[in-house]
């Protein structure tokens, strides 16, 4: 695939995800430095993760500090932008993180076939790479990350990291196969949110204390409040 392609793609989805994490920031006040810091974080964290992970260092953004000029003036835009907005629909939070998603799953699976050509490889860091920035931000505004919740959110990047593999099997070219990717993760996104599609949740099974657990107060391995 040509790579001028992908490096548009990256900055595409390192713009998109620094606008989610500035519209996350708005919900819980920050100031201006905490907007940047969570658009940033946001937005390299899953590749840091990534590159990390296949041996690709120095990482991406200490080899091209465009990125991190591209961070910057898309996050202090998006702080002008809303700053005189009271009320920010949901919607636009998460159209922005499922089209940064489903991006960063595509360039991560990419990445990735250049490191270790094994498709299995390939489809979990691509999910990685879509899901790390995320699951960075959520944790440092104390939310339970997305991935771990019902939400179709990893599942939709298992889809496009299958559908990437499937399609390089079949003799597509790498930008088709991208391209599908892309789609078919974003398709998978919006769908489960639309719909309010989830996986099921696992739930503890409760059992009767015997006797001694009573007599302890105990029930389910935790003590009881007096």
């Amino acid at each position: 695939m040509n790579m001028s392609l992908i490096y548009f793609f990256d900055i595409f989805g390192t713009v998109v995800f620094s606008i989610s994490g500035v519209l996350v920031a708005s919900r819980f006040r920050m100031d201006a430095f905490g907007a940047v810091v969570l658009g940033g974080l946001t937005a390299i964290g899953g590749g840091t993760i990534r590159d990390m992970a296949i041996g690709a260092t120095p990482v991406f953004w200490m080899n091209d500090s465009t990125y991190l000029w591209v961070i910057l003036a898309t996050c202090i835009t998006t702080i002008i932008a809303i700053r005189n907005q009271r009320n920010i629909p949901n919607w636009l939070l998460s159209i922005s993180d499922a089209i940064g998603l489903a991006v960063f799953v595509g360039i991560g699976f990419e990445k990735a076939m250049q490191y270790q050509n094994l498709y299995t490889v390939a489809t979990i860091i691509g999910v990685i790479t879509g899901c790390g920035g995320g699951i960075v931000r959520d944790s440092l505004t104390g939310e339970i990350p997305s991935i771990f919740k019902r939400e179709i959110y990893a599942t939709s990047c298992f889809i496009g990291g299958i559908v990437y593999a499937s399609s390089l099997k079949l003799g597509l070219t790498n930008a088709t196969s991208f391209f599908l990717c892309v789609s078919c993760t974003l398709i998978a996104r919006l769908i489960s949110m639309n719909y309010s599609l989830s996986l099921p949740t696992v739930h503890m099974i409760e059992f009767s204390p015997t006797k001694s657990e009573k007599k302890d107060g105990i029930y389910n391995g935790y003590h009881e409040k007096v």
